[in-house]
């Protein structure tokens, strides 16, 4: 057991558009309903291509001081990140 996702056409059409936004410089961001395997796909994404990804689970809470700490420390570390 490798500890992967099982691959289904909708995780390789996803695999492909951030792979293809990555290869542009640019950034991605998976939206869909809850428990579709958003966050999954991105933290295997990363895996494969070795990217720490790091997870938030956001609440009604969290300041706009918080998220900047956040995406700070994401800079400084060449990190991705999901924001749940």
């Amino acid at each position: 057991n490798n500890g992967r996702l099982v691959i289904t056409p909708l995780t390789d059409r996803c695999y492909m558009t951030l792979s293809t936004a990555l290869t542009l410089k640019r950034g991605g961001n998976p939206l869909g309903p809850a428990g579709t395997g958003k966050t999954e796909t991105v933290k295997d994404l990363g895996k494969a291509i070795a990217m720490y990804v790091i997870v938030f689970n956001c609440s009604d809470g969290l300041d706009f001081k918080s998220i900047g700490r956040m995406l700070s420390g994401l800079c400084q570390q060449g990190a991705w990140s999901c924001f749940d």
